[in-house]
């Protein structure tokens, strides 16, 4: 038991900058305390005391923000950084190193009562308000943007963005067995601007290929990633 907790306090210390100590993350750090709860329901709910492990699960919802049902499987070293909002299903299964931010979902699509909720492997780092939905795996090493809505599996190494969520398979690197988490959740590709970019640019092209002069263009392309007003009408 005491490994497990020195393993959880480690987990915030090397993944929020804002941790100062292992006193403040055992008080300060509500993420914390839902893992710790969920524990405990989850081997009630393993044992049959269904009613018992629901019964925990909401007194931590009530006291965090964050709801996580007895049913849920989670791995080691899970972190939940802020949490407020945060709600994990029934048939949701968590692996190792995996990281959430406020306002993350884990849901179900169906009303069979099946596996209807995802499957996040290890090393996988999901922003805040992204809604993962159904009975999908995400990949191992995997990156989701925040308030991306993702309703199909990626493969490992993937960054998934925008709604519904567009996935970006990043090229296949040796992951170390102690690297630290990637945190750059904020480093994302535009998969629908850089597209239309690159029509932009192949239209153009083409354009002065068969010697076509246009006074204006009807799009301009974006300069250094900042498109033109007088584009839009706004």
């Amino acid at each position: 038991m005491f490994k497990v907790i020195h393993d959880d306090v480690r987990s915030v210390l090397e993944r929020d900058p804002a941790a100062r100590n292992a006193l403040e993350v055992l008080l300060c750090y509500p993420g914390l305390h839902a893992i710790w709860a969920h524990r405990l329901s989850h081997r009630l709910w393993k044992s049959g005391y269904k009613l018992i492990a629901r019964w925990t699960s909401q007194i931590m919802r009530n006291l965090t923000g964050i709801e996580i049902h007895p049913g849920a499987t989670i791995g080691h070293n899970f972190f939940i950084d802020h949490g407020m909002g945060v709600v994990i299903g029934e048939t949701a299964e968590v692996g190792d190193n995996v990281t959430l931010y406020h306002g993350v979902t884990l849901g179900g699509t169906s009303l069979n009562k099946v596996k209807r909720h995802p499957t996040i492997e290890d090393h996988v780092v999901i922003g805040a308000g992204a809604k993962v939905l159904g009975a999908i795996t995400i990949g191992a090493n995997s990156r989701i943007g925040a308030n991306a809505v993702v309703v199909k599996s990626t493969p490992p190494d993937s960054v998934v963005v925008g709604v519904p969520g567009q996935v970006v398979v990043r090229e296949h690197k040796q992951h170390l067995p102690n690297e630290k988490v990637d945190l750059e959740h904020g480093s994302l590709p535009d998969t629908i601007g850089e597209t239309l970019a690159a029509l932009i640019a192949h239209v153009e092209s083409l354009e002065k290929r068969v010697g076509y002069h246009s006074h204006e263009p009807a799009l301009h392309a974006p300069d250094h990633g900042i498109w033109k007003a007088v584009d839009f009408s706004i």
